[in-house]
């Protein structure tokens, strides 16, 4: 059998601790403040970030560097037979077709998954692929699972805030403004990695209603032969609200009691970058 290392990045919502338990490499996502980078887990931890962020300094996101995945991937092949990597959704990051495109250069011994996931269900598929290779299946075994089933996902988030929508240039200013007065709460759906308006709402109860109203849609709907297979999910994530969140994954919990629940965790800092502290959101997706 074949010794598989599984390397994934920090969009995964895996720390350096978590991946430890597992068993697995964590790439960690740079961040541009102040001209200088700053990586994720590393010398920049969720507290500073928001620090940062709420005192008005712009943070942005960058790819990691190819250069340190490939060195990364060539210390790990002294040790293993093959490596799976599994980073953020290519709908999402030109990451994933740079490592794809770097990893030609291998000889096949590295297989990049585009598994169109973030957050709590790219976790998830991590998790999928330790138990895959435990079992013995191939690096390609283990990219094509998850490439046919990363779709199997849904995510949707409350953004509580409409100030870093504005500044990264997903709504207008004006619209911003009439928002905030109203206080509205966007509600936006991740599937197939791409981000887009899921509704807009008043207030947080009523986002909570509508992304509880989509998941029972997805599970009802077009993930209904996995619910009844026993092969669902549900998670919960957020950004600095961890009462909140816990709160919320109670109310879910009622809602689903058929479904099993895994996990509430720290939405990413490439997501949070986007929508600032206070959000929630919760997520529904395959598992192996």
């Amino acid at each position: 059998m074949k010794k598989i290392a599984i390397v994934t990045d920090t969009n995964s919502g895996i720390s350096q601790e978590e991946a430890k338990e597992l068993g697995v490499y964590i790439v960690p996502m740079p961040f541009i403040i102040n001209n200088e980078v700053c990586y994720e887990g590393v010398d920049l931890s969720f507290d500073r970030f928001y620090e940062i962020q709420n005192s008005g300094t712009k943070v942005t996101t960058s790819q990691p560097n190819i250069n340190e995945i490939a060195e990364l991937w060539e210390n790990l092949l002294k040790e293993y037979d093959e490596i799976v990597h599994i980073p953020m959704s290519s709908g999402l990051s030109q990451s994933c077709e740079t490592a794809q495109n770097f990893a030609e250069s291998f000889g096949g011994k590295v297989q990049v998954v585009n598994n169109r996931r973030i957050s709590i269900t790219m976790k998830s598929s991590v998790k999928d692929a330790v138990k895959m290779a435990k079992n013995g299946n191939s690096a390609v075994e283990i990219k094509e699972y998850l490439e046919e089933t990363g779709l199997d996902s849904s995510i949707y988030i409350m953004v509580n805030t409409l100030k870093y929508l504005k500044q990264g240039g997903r709504i207008t200013p004006a619209a911003a403004a009439i928002g905030t007065v109203l206080n509205i709460k966007p509600v936006l759906q991740i599937q197939g990695g791409k981000l887009d308006q899921y509704a807009k709402v008043m207030n947080v109860k009523s986002a909570k209603a509508k992304m509880i109203d989509g998941l029972k849609k997805d599970l009802e709907g077009r993930f209904a032969g996995f619910v009844k297979d026993g092969s669902m999910r549900i998670s919960v994530a957020y950004t600095k609200n961890i009462e909140a969140a816990k709160a919320f994954a109670e109310e879910l919990k009622q809602v689903f009691p058929s479904i099993p629940f895994e996990c509430v965790d720290s939405l990413s800092l490439s997501v949070a970058t986007h929508i600032g502290e206070g959000s929630l959101a919760c997520g529904c997706y395959r598992v192996y």
